[in-house]
């Protein structure tokens, strides 16, 4: 028996993918909406200490606010296969894109820390049933073609979280800065995202009715599901890592703040290229540990290039670890190489993702702790080597050429 029991007369044979109509409107609205489930996240950052001002937060709201997405992704996360079951992907997709474009125009109309953080968990919601159900939603409909559709996912959800981070501050000081207009502005993309799924929510696809007992806590015994999460996790914690406390370092090292903030800039748009070539090459071999391997090597470049090398060449090694960040598409496109229908992608990504993010959440939080108590990078860059051993150890069996249905359990 396998950890997902399979039964012969259910069983159905995979799907050739929607009619050639639905084929584009179920791309059209996979790239739209990948597009938008990080703008919740990435928007609130460049204008946060406006936010904080003006609403009066103090800083643990404010460390609160910053902790919501890793929480929000893991709760949420986990219960979108129940949800998907109860009220069909298509129509549950369209919700979560409501939720995420409420949730944007919420709270930036009151002026409330309250509101603003109860808005933000809905728009997150929203954010987190998406990053679940587009993995799912690839495998239903084009399971010929995961890497291709991955790629594009991938690097939609790049594009949206770098335009996001680059743009918010723009458009406030062309809003005379008002960090209302800003933030809300975001709302209008989720609206947009919306339409090609309220098209499509009169076309739910049929379920696999031997799946219907795929859910995460199925996956608990999995060894291979474990792995997977593992490997999302640490990948996930080292991007929240970078994120949040590059640009410390490269301040420290004598760069400044415009010169940080480049850095970052550049850092954040290698997503884009990294994420069309990193999903193509996973889904043509049947074995991925190569590619697991050669991105951790750019990983220990990298974090050594940054630790020891002179300061006039730490921006070489930030890119070296922009390419390493290839690891996160990677890790969606494992979703639905190790898995065999799309309910047990729905499952398998649901367990990685909320598991994955808890882990993750804990990443910029000790590599504070530990730059505060030391005041020098020596033991986080430690913790970042030890985070690359389990990435190493959890992504080798990952990206073995196996499915999930076939483990025994």
């Amino acid at each position: 028996m396998s950890v997902l029991a399979q039964d012969p007369a259910t069983t159905v044979a995979p799907r050739r993918g929607p009619a050639m109509p639905l084929t584009w409107l179920v791309t059209l609205g996979i790239v739209l909406a990948a597009l938008n489930l990080r703008t919740a996240v990435t928007s609130v950052g460049p204008v946060l200490d406006q936010v904080t001002g003006a609403l009066g937060m103090s800083g643990v709201v404010a460390g609160l606010l910053t902790t919501l997405p890793v929480l929000c992704f893991a709760v949420f996360g986990a219960a979108t296969p129940a949800l998907a079951r109860r009220t069909g992907e298509h129509r549950l997709l369209l919700g979560a894109l409501l939720l995420l474009g409420a949730g944007l125009l919420l709270r930036v109309m009151i002026d409330s820390s309250a509101v603003f953080l109860a808005a933000s968990v809905l728009a997150l919601s929203g954010g987190a049933i998406g990053n679940v159900l587009i993995p799912a939603l690839i495998k239903r409909h084009f399971p010929h073609r995961t890497g291709t559709m991955t790629t594009l996912y991938a690097t939609a959800l790049a594009v949206g979280t770098m335009l996001a981070a680059a743009a918010t501050v723009p458009i406030e000081r062309a809003a005379d800065g008002n960090w209302h207009v800003a933030l809300g502005v975001w709302a209008a993309l989720a609206a947009v995202a919306a339409i090609p799924w309220l098209a499509l929510s009169r076309s739910e696809p049929e379920r696999d009715s031997g799946r219907e007992d795929a859910g995460p806590r199925a996956l608990v015994r999995s060894r291979l599901a474990w792995a997977i999460a593992g490997y999302f996790g640490t990948q996930s914690l080292i991007a929240y890592v970078m994120f949040g406390w590059l640009p410390q370092l490269l301040q420290d090292k004598g760069y400044t703040s415009g010169e940080a903030g480049l850095s970052m800039a550049v850092f954040s748009a290698l997503g884009i290229p990294v994420s069309l070539a990193v999903p193509a090459i996973a889904a043509r071999v049947r074995d991925q540990r190569p590619m697991v391997a050669g991105l951790a090597l750019l990983y220990v470049a990298g974090f050594t290039g940054m630790l020891v090398g002179p300061a006039a060449t730490l921006w070489i090694w930030v890119l070296v670890v922009g390419v390493g960040m290839g690891s996160f598409p990677l890790a969606l496109t494992m979703f639905a190489l190790r898995t065999r229908t799309a309910e047990v992608t729905s499952a398998l990504s649901a367990f990685a993702q909320s598991t994955g993010y808890l882990i993750a959440g804990a990443g910029p939080l000790v590599v504070g702790v530990l730059y505060s108590a030391t005041g020098g990078w020596t033991l986080p860059f430690v913790l970042l080597f030890a985070v690359i051993v389990a990435q190493v150890l959890t992504g080798w069996y990952a990206a073995g050429d196996r499915y999930l249905e076939d483990e025994p359990a």
